[in-house]
């Protein structure tokens, strides 16, 4: 068995200790903790109460030094039990990925907590556990700016991620135009050249290669269009955000300074992980690739004309 198909069926925990970023965070988890409870989409379940196994593993930021033995500076335990049963108590659910859904949100809602991952099993269906699992990270707080009425207001930029033919296409200044006239900052990501690269053999290498690729075509973007300002950094791009401008993302320096950083090389994953980052308005996507799931930012296809 691979490690990948491994990892899938694992618990929680190991999950969480593989995607670890470089610098691991302390995990409280929660393990095989079963509930009765009426759920389910289908008429055969309505009324009907049934055990529902919840397993939990929460990435908790440093504790306050020092603890001192107090339960009150760390994050309890509790608040894991107490968030699967307040959502439980809310309204009957007809979706476990719902229900999992807001177990993360309540979770992450506690100072402390920095990553959740919750899995949830159906155990009376039949012979077997059917279920779901989810990792969720704390929503980034978007950036704010005074508006004109002195008040101040959340910027959400648009992120946008272009394919090669995109970018190379004889109408790229009007399609950019498009963009920018829906009013919002604009973040371009591009994806890997086109055209063969260095393979190393090695996966921490290859992803430093591939995420330079990247920013090489970041650079071929920006010698198509004066307004296709590469940056790097966090603080760039939030100065160019909270402006207004369009900006090209080049990849390395936050990907590989993050601590919960993607750890996949794909670029779409790498958008959709800025699109969280910089809490956007919404990830449009060119070119034929899949579409990432189980996002907290809306993900859809760029129109023909988009």
């Amino acid at each position: 068995m691979t490690t990948d198909i491994r990892l899938a069926f694992a618990h929680p925990e190991e999950r969480a200790a593989a995607s670890a970023g470089a610098a691991p965070r302390d995990r409280i988890s929660l393990r095989d903790h079963v509930v009765e409870v009426d759920i389910g989409a289908f008429q055969q379940e309505r009324g009907h109460r049934q055990r529902v196994r919840f397993n939990v593993v929460v990435e908790v930021g440093p504790a306050p030094q020092p603890l001192n033995d107090d339960v009150d500076r760390i994050l309890s335990y509790d608040r894991i039990t107490e968030a699967i049963a307040a959502e439980l108590a809310a309204e009957r659910l007809n979706l476990l990925e719902t229900l999992a859904e807001r177990v993360a949100d309540r979770v992450l809602a506690e100072p402390q907590a920095m990553r959740a991952f919750v899995r949830i099993e159906k155990l009376d269906i039949g012979p077997y556990a059917l279920g779901v699992e989810i990792v969720r990270s704390r929503a980034e707080v978007p950036l704010r700016v005074l508006g004109q009425d002195g008040q101040e207001a959340a910027v959400h930029p648009l992120v946008v991620h272009l394919d090669n033919a995109a970018i190379e296409a004889p109408g790229l200044a009007e399609r950019l135009d498009r963009l920018q006239a829906q009013g919002l900052p604009v973040i371009l990501t591009v994806g890997l050249p086109d055209g063969p690269r260095p393979e190393t053999g090695h996966r921490p290498t290859q992803r430093r290669v591939d995420l330079l690729a990247i920013e090489q075509n970041a650079w071929v973007l920006a010698a198509r269009d004066a307004r296709c300002v590469v940056v790097a950094t966090r603080t760039e791009i939030d100065w160019a955000v909270k402006r207004g401008q369009m900006v090209v993302w080049a990849p390395s320096k936050l990907v590989l300074d993050a601590v919960d950083g993607p750890q996949s090389r794909d670029p779409v994953a790498l958008a959709l992980w800025l699109a969280e980052l910089m809490a956007a308005e919404r990830l449009v996507v060119h070119g034929d690739v899949a579409l990432p799931p189980g996002s907290r930012v809306r993900v859809e296809r760029a129109g023909a004309a988009a």
